[in-house]
């Protein structure tokens, strides 16, 4: 496992991370015995980052990610959770919400310490509530001990400038816009080195787009997207390659990115993906993959309140 430091914050953190988000049966109804397992496995694979949310199966990933954790010792993961976000359109940046919602969530994993608490979404909101109210409430839990680091998440690229320019923060969380057919984010990067904010990314394989199961029927890409990306993935088939494989690899080739997370709570899969990253890629099939991607390269769709976007 390759390792690489967050940003200012000094953590040191493996390039593939668990992405709880499949705890909380987000995708899919998971037994809790094969997703603790899940996060075993990642563990002994050399995974040290571990991210979640209370809006993560409305509290259902905390929970049972706190009984996989009960058995590991608490220096071998560095864990990231969220404030803000708590159901489908329930969203509260508030001063007393968020600091409430660091203990709730303390609770409910059952430890004494989140490394990292970060605003969920915050294209939701009002930025400018962010800025001056929720990022200064959670400077003070800093203070108290309960949490190490600050951050934000979010889809809308522009909302990590619009920030950053007027607030300190420690590390970006951003969703499927460094994959096959997005990679708007490398945009970004130097203007986070300058800042030295800590680079997570979210959704490698654009949330299903980039898998041979395709789109789930929620998914927010437009149709051309998404016929697109199942062109590409059957493409793939017909070569003897699954197109996550590629998707991965692709993923994380990049070196300024500081941690990917992965995003199942299927044991097996874990495996696959972390063997993945170890394999070269394959260059003239990503080529092929470019040229089929391109007619929607770095297309995204709408998230949160427009004028975020």
């Amino acid at each position: 496992m390759e390792y690489r430091i967050l940003g200012k914050t000094g953590l040191n953190v493996s390039v593939i991370s668990y992405g709880a988000a499949p705890l909380g049966s987000e995708y899919r109804e998971i037994d809790e015995a094969e997703g603790i397992r899940s996060l075993h496995v990642a563990l002994d694979l050399g995974v040290n980052f571990i991210d979640v949310s209370p809006y993560y199966g409305r509290t259902k990933a905390e929970t049972l990610l706190g009984k996989g954790l009960a058995s590991v010792p608490r220096d071998k993961y560095y864990l990231a959770t969220k404030v803000g976000r708590y159901d489908i359109a329930g969203f509260d940046f508030s001063a007393e919400r968020v600091v409430a919602s660091v203990d709730e969530s303390l609770e409910r994993m059952g430890v004494d310490y989140i490394d990292l608490i970060q605003c969920h979404d915050i294209e939701f909101g009002d930025l400018d509530v962010v800025v001056n109210e929720t990022i200064p409430a959670l400077r003070k839990v800093q203070e108290q001990g309960k949490v190490g680091f600050v951050g934000i998440t979010g889809l809308p690229l522009k909302i990590f400038r619009y920030v950053m320019t007027r607030i300190e923060v420690d590390t970006i969380l951003s969703y499927c816009r460094y994959s096959l057919n997005d990679t708007a984010l490398a945009d970004l990067i130097p203007f986070l080195q300058e800042k030295k904010v800590g680079l997570i990314s979210a959704s490698p394989l654009s949330m299903r787009l980039l898998t041979n199961r395709g789109a789930p029927d929620w998914h927010p890409a437009s149709d051309d997207i998404k016929e697109t990306c199942a062109k590409a993935a059957k493409y793939c088939r017909q070569k003897g390659v699954d197109i996550s494989q590629l998707g991965m690899q692709f993923a994380l080739s990049h070196s300024d990115i500081h941690t990917t997370l992965m995003g199942t709570a299927n044991p097996e899969n874990v495996k696959k993906n972390i063997a993945w990253i170890e394999q070269p890629i394959d260059h003239e099939l990503l080529s092929e993959m470019n040229a089929i991607l391109a007619p929607i390269s770095n297309k995204t769709w709408l998230s949160g309140r427009p004028e975020n976007n």
